[in-house]
């Protein structure tokens, strides 16, 4: 196993780990896949994957939360595992190498945006340190019905 940053050649698997959540989840709330040249993009800022022999099993990345000077030192973080990769601890690996790397960076604070509908995502980011700090009601819309989003932070 293999934890190190994201390139460019690793955005077809990180494509297909998404597109399989936003395909098939409310994980994320977003219903358009993402193209092989938009991973690409995002690989080339703050991310980072798992991989075991030449295969992607799971990718992390981070970036400023909102726009503008103020939230300059506040991030908000993608997490995504392939379900071959789940319940092996790599989660929580990823998790920790993102919260160092976002810290290296310069963030002071790191949000997770988790839907209401994934405790097991709500119960991980808990076992990481974060702290529930809003419930923020129906601002989701996927497959025919509203979703609250749980807002999450650590403070690094």
């Amino acid at each position: 196993m293999t934890l190190r940053p994201a390139t460019a050649a690793d955005a077809p698997q990180i494509a297909a780990i998404w597109n399989h959540a936003i395909r098939h989840t409310t994980i994320t709330f977003n219903p358009v896949e993402k193209s092989d040249a938009e991973v690409a993009d995002l690989c080339a800022r703050q991310a980072l994957v798992w991989e075991e022999g030449g295969r992607i099993l799971g990718f992390s990345r981070f970036f400023q939360f909102r726009g503008g000077e103020g939230y300059k030192h506040t991030a908000e973080h993608t997490i995504l595992l392939h379900a071959d990769g789940q319940g092996r601890g790599m989660g929580r690996a990823l998790m920790m190498a993102t919260c160092d790397a976002a810290r290296a960076a310069g963030y002071h604070s790191l949000f997770a945006g988790c839907s209401a509908e994934n405790a097991g995502a709500v119960a991980f980011h808990a076992a990481c340190g974060f702290r529930t700090v809003a419930t923020l009601p129906e601002v989701g819309f996927k497959f025919g019905r509203w979703i609250d989003l749980v807002l999450m932070q650590k403070l690094l």
